[in-house]
């Protein structure tokens, strides 16, 4: 057992019970306020960054212009760290989730205060209408809407499918899509308790103007992504493909 394996699992069992003490703390707020939601949620994600940095060794870095109007941020997803990089550094962040999540507790009425928009299978096209709506009659506030084009967490030099609806996304809401690469999940892996030191990035890369066409879209997004994320991962020093 090595000595950066006994400090990530103090890093990992104090990192969630802030998650829980700050999730208590701001729930009035929450409750009452997207403003709360927010506020508890980057000051969350600002204390995960900051104790891995002096924790672990762990650093992180954002490149590129991080988006602050209403565009489609399309990031590459191989780990909670990039996750709460793109959260704390874009300032009006929602996500797409899974409909269940909303019943989780605590996290639920989080989501639902961020105005992250939730989906059933086969019925997106439906809840992008209404948020889009909810945007246009002052209902909800315009930022960036976060999506995971390949679904789930890919890992570093693993290949996946990129899937189809975020084009469906970016034809629907008629806005620039953001491309975000990443090397996250070298240092913070999907599975497991070892955090390893470094330098993790999350890059943004140039916006993509609405009006493509789908297949051109999803094959500019994916080569975009891709050949980024896989140089950020050589510079930590990781082949792809090896």
């Amino acid at each position: 057992m090595s000595w950066q394996w006994i400090k990530s699992l103090v890093y990992v069992i104090q990192v969630y019970l802030a998650m829980g003490v700050l999730g208590i703390v701001f729930l009035p707020w929450a409750a009452l306020s997207p403003r709360g939601a927010r506020a508890a949620c980057q000051t969350y994600a600002g204390y995960a960054l900051w104790s891995a940095r002096w924790m672990l060794g762990l650093r992180h870095e954002v490149r590129g212009e991080v988006p602050t109007d209403e565009v489609l941020i399309a990031a590459k997803h191989q780990s909670f760290l990039d996750i709460l990089i793109i959260f704390y550094y874009a300032p009006v962040a929602k996500f797409i989730m899974k409909r269940e999540l909303l019943w989780t507790p605590v996290i639920g009425l989080y989501a639902w205060r961020l105005g992250c928009v939730p989906v059933d299978r086969g019925k997106r096209g439906a809840a992008i209408a209404r948020m889009i709506e909810d945007v246009e009659k002052g209902r909800a506030q315009p930022g960036q809407l976060i999506i995971y084009s390949q679904g789930t967490r890919v890992k570093p030099g693993a290949r996946a499918p990129y899937k189809v609806g975020t084009a469906v996304l970016y034809e629907q809401l008629g806005q620039p899509c953001v491309p975000a690469a990443t090397n996250a999940g070298l240092f913070w892996p999907r599975t497991g308790i070892l955090r390893k030191p470094g330098l993790a990035v999350v890059e943004f890369l140039p916006r993509i103007a609405p009006g493509m066409d789908r297949q051109s879209f999803m094959a500019h997004l994916e080569r975009e992504v891709e050949a980024h994320s896989d140089r950020l991962m050589r510079e930590a020093g990781f082949e792809p493909g090896e």
